[in-house]
């Protein structure tokens, strides 16, 4: 199997709606990278549409797609989380929420109508979407002299890494970001100068 250093996600928000017997089911989708991005979202979406009697929701987050969640908000089990999951799944999404937000309509519509629907809206939202994709990077912290910092910085910038933070002094530190794939060429690279250490920091 090819080592993939890439994601996909969406751009930015995006709606879509489905409806069905009476039923609306509006479905809004969100790029987040994080759990507190995921509940802000759902609290706004619940002051907005405070009269709708369900706001289902699924996300998944991470570059590798193993934080993920399906909710089903009331709903019979697996009949709303589960289908929103589905599509992002399909598509092969992360660090994306979707939620749909059902105004009932009167009319039951079983279980086989509510996947469809949750489904649907989904679908929808996502259809609308302008899907990206995007490179994993990881963070490193380095330490080093200011002796060495005109071969530290010949690197950063030869190979265009992005800089995060930088404090020069005697003892100097920065932060950059590096291609997943290309990390270890790099470190190594710096790791051959005198007193140069990095540590990895985390990835995004």
């Amino acid at each position: 199997m090819l080592f993939s250093d890439t994601y996909l996600t969406i751009a930015s928000p995006s709606e879509g709606i489905f409806k069905d017997r009476g039923s609306k089911f509006l479905a809004f989708a969100f790029p987040v990278s994080n759990e507190i991005q995921v509940k802000e979202f759902l609290s706004e979406l619940r002051k907005e549409h405070f009269s709708a009697r369900h706001h289902c929701y699924a996300f998944r987050i991470g570059a590798d797609k193993q934080l993920f969640r399906a909710n089903d908000d009331g709903e019979p089990s697996g009949t709303g989380g589960k289908p929103i999951l589905g599509q992002l799944q399909s598509k092969d999404l992360t660090n994306t929420l979707v939620v749909v937000v059902r105004y009932f309509g009167g009319t039951l519509l079983g279980v086989s109508g509510l996947i469809a629907a949750y489904r649907g809206a989904a679908a929808e939202a996502l259809a609308n979407a302008k899907i990206i994709e995007k490179q994993i990077k990881e963070v490193y912290q380095l330490d080093f002299p200011y002796a060495a910092m005109n071969d530290v910085m010949k690197i950063l910038k030869d190979e265009n890494l992005a800089q995060w933070e930088q404090d020069f002094q005697l003892e100097c530190k920065l932060k950059f970001s590096v291609r997943k794939k290309d990390a270890d060429l790099i470190i190594e690279k710096l790791g051959k100068f005198e007193n140069v250490k990095s540590a990895y920091l985390m990835t995004i």
